[in-house]
């Protein structure tokens, strides 16, 4: 079997995140593919030695988007194939592809969306929302950097807070979802389309962060079918189809499981938490990329 080279795009200093996508090393390497690490930084990289490019965990892009993109698209213009496609990530830079999926028929959080933070308006966010604790976060953002929960009043030091966090920059409001921190948040994961495993992320105590990175615990878990069912119909609203997704979802105390996040660029898939993730993710990139070289021959 001829060797393929694919490469995983990277950061230059992981820090504290945790990953495990070395665990898709083996198993692709077994279906003849020569795995490169690659800081997606990196200028001088030849990317037409490539023959695919896994959007990895480029986990610091949100510092500058505009030059990742720059990056993908010059991966996209090269003979190497991009993963996921380019056109997904360009619409789910923006946290504003939620509206999209809202109006395809899909349950998100509710949402309102906003520009330059301004204290006069704080008042209603909570009336429109008929609620009296809010999450307010980045449009560009990624790890909860720049996420706030508020409640009335805001004191003036959050207000001038908010005022230079959101200084020309977009961000949207919600209502905070009590269940986040009661029952915590669910993961599933779609490799090549089909329903691969879940996870369910529980902040620690009075948090309501749900990455491990701030101390939250992440377990396996058997997913119910109806949030099966409801994760499928949003892949459905998705096109193309992409090879790898995380969709991210939160109960409401009306029992409906609420869209949160649909990753679609470089999600942690958390293989480690099923002994078969990393043979599937190996799988199904392996053979989309199979199905586009011939395609394009």
């Amino acid at each position: 079997m001829r060797q393929r080279r694919c490469a995983y795009l990277t950061m230059h200093d992981p820090g504290d995140f945790v990953t495990d996508f070395d665990l898709s090393i083996a198993p692709m390497t077994e279906l003849g593919w020569q795995v490169v690490l690659v800081n997606w930084r990196d200028r001088s990289v030849a990317w037409d030695d490539f023959h695919a490019v896994y959007i990895c965990t480029p986990w610091d892009y949100q510092e500058d988007p505009a030059l990742f993109l720059d990056v993908l698209d010059t991966i996209d213009k090269s003979t190497a194939l991009l993963v996921n496609d380019l056109a997904l990530v360009r619409w789910t830079l923006e946290k504003s592809y939620l509206k999209d999926l809202e109006e395809r028929g899909a349950d998100i959080v509710p949402s309102t969306w906003h520009r330059d933070f301004d204290a006069e308006d704080a008042d209603a966010f909570f009336s429109s929302h008929s609620a009296d604790k809010l999450v307010l976060k980045p449009l560009i953002g990624a790890n909860a950097v720049d996420t706030f929960v508020l409640t009335k009043p805001i004191s003036d030091a959050l207000c001038r807070e908010l005022t230079d966090t959101f200084r020309d920059r977009s961000y949207f409001v919600q209502p905070f979802i009590a269940n986040i921190q009661t029952e915590g948040e669910f993961s599933l994961f779609f490799l090549g389309g089909a329903y691969s495993h879940a996870i369910l992320k529980a902040p620690k105590a009075g948090d309501f962060r749900v990455q491990e990175e701030h101390g939250a615990e992440i377990k396996a878990v058997t997913a119910p079918d109806r949030l099966i069912d409801t994760a499928a119909r949003i892949m459905e609203m998705v096109q193309p189809e992409p090879v790898y997704a995380r969709i991210d979802f939160v109960r409401d105390d009306n029992d409906r499981y609420l869209l949160m996040e649909l990753e679609l660029i470089e999600p942690s898939l958390y293989l480690r938490t099923d002994p078969n993730a990393a043979t599937r993710f190996a799988a199904a990139f392996d053979t989309h990329v199979r199905s586009r070289s011939q395609d394009q021959g």
